[in-house]
């Protein structure tokens, strides 16, 4: 089998997607596809140093807008794949729209190969002014014309699915992008007090990029929440802080960092800045907890919820919405979903104190922690990347009518 990626973003460029389809490409690179990468010129050539037994041939070759469809029939040409699998998030796009109309571009090729589509999020793309519903109809153009699309989480295959997609559903969560491997001789005192931490300090760490819908002011007014009940609370923001895709993100840290000013918490709060994974889960593993309070609910999207559940740390995120639990029940198993007081502490959005709250029970009752750590690693087992890649390879030979290979 021959796949050809398709996505906006890929490492070194920061950002969940690129890191999910090296890892994805990687796991089925190790069972047997031959991967090819179409991406951005930006992600350079990192993809040419080797760090795993198998690794996907990368065209770092696109640019924003309809030429796009131009590179794509190069990059067709080379590979010569049995699938087209788009990773779509409209922000690494450019929030353009040629990639939602690129199956249908795709029907004048004379060998047409099958066409699948992976949606991140269900963010709308541009199209120009007061286009409004317009812009859902992009999404629904990339969805119907394609032969196969990935949900990733109950909410998005809900909505895909009360649009009329259900037929050509397929429900695969996302898995860690970090991987739980520290650094040789890791020491955690050590890594603690490179922080300013001391073994009595309460260290709690938020993971991924800042943007308006992961509650970032949330987690600052925790943390002050904190330090004025007489905690001993600090917070490591850990790794790159707003990404490669979207530039509102830029905008929304720096509200954040002002908002640390403000409450006096700069002495409380460290960035670690973009690092390589193992210096990641160095640094998670150095944290006695997890805050994760996204505005919309924890999500199976986010990548940097299944670093957390990875690294089995104690985990206080939000409530899902209701709507999450309208998928239906034939469909549960492909989404395992937190339980509050087994993998995680469960807190309404947008409540600084009630999030404070759930921090205090979660280091200060007795065996919560544990239990709490010992639940997300079994978790996680649920999002191993072999899993994820044979549900995949299922899903190409379903489209394509190859058996096996």
């Amino acid at each position: 089998m021959r796949v050809l990626f398709i996505t906006g973003e890929y490492p070194p460029m920061q950002g969940g997607v690129g890191d999910y389809t090296r890892e994805l490409g990687r796991a089925l690179g190790e069972s047997g596809a031959d991967v090819y990468v179409l991406t951005s010129t930006l992600a350079g050539e990192d993809y040419l140093r080797l760090s795993g037994a198998y690794e996907p041939t990368v065209y770092p070759l696109m640019t924003t807008g309809w030429s796009l469809w131009g590179q794509v029939t190069r990059a067709l040409e080379e590979a010569k794949p049995d699938v087209v699998h788009v990773q779509y998030q409209a922000a690494a796009y450019g929030m353009h729209p040629a990639v939602n109309y690129l199956p249908w571009r795709l029907r004048l090729q004379r060998r047409r190969p099958s066409f699948c589509t992976t949606f991140h999020d269900l963010k709308v793309p541009y199209l120009f002014p007061k286009a409004g519903p317009l812009r859902w109809q992009t999404i629904l153009a990339l969805a119907r014309g394609s032969d196969a699309v990935v949900a990733t989480n109950p909410i998005d295959w809900a909505k895909a699915a009360a649009a009329g997609l259900a037929e050509r559903l397929h429900p695969i969560p996302i898995g860690s992008n970090i991987d739980c491997r520290p650094p040789a001789a890791y020491d955690r005192a050590a890594q603690r007090a490179r922080w300013g931490v001391g073994p009595d300090d309460w260290l709690l760490a938020y993971f991924g990029f800042l943007n308006a819908n992961k509650g970032g002011e949330t987690l600052v007014r925790c943390l002050a929440e904190l330090v004025r009940a007489g905690h001993p609370a600090r917070l490591l923001m850990v790794g790159g802080q707003t990404g490669a895709s979207d530039p509102t993100n830029v905008a929304y840290l720096a509200r954040v960092k002002q908002l640390i000013a403000d409450l006096e918490l700069s002495g409380r709060v460290a960035w670690t800045g973009f690092t390589d994974s193992e210096e990641v889960t160095a640094n998670l593993l150095a944290a006695d907890c997890a805050v994760l309070p996204y505005r919309e609910g924890a999500s199976l999207r986010h990548g940097s919820l299944m670093a957390a559940l990875a690294h089995g740390l104690p985990i206080i995120t939000t409530l899902a919405p209701e709507s999450s639990m309208t998928e239906p029940l034939a469909h549960n198993s492909a989404f395992p979903t937190l339980r509050d007081g087994e993998s995680a502490l469960l807190v309404p959005a947008d409540d600084p104190a009630a999030t404070a709250a759930a921090v205090i029970r979660a280091l200060t009752e007795p065996g919560l922690a544990r239990r709490l750590s010992e639940g997300a690693r079994a978790l996680s087992h649920h999002f191993a990347w072999n899993a994820i890649a044979r549900h995949h390879r299922e899903m190409y030979h379903q489209v394509t009518g190859k058996a096996g290979d």
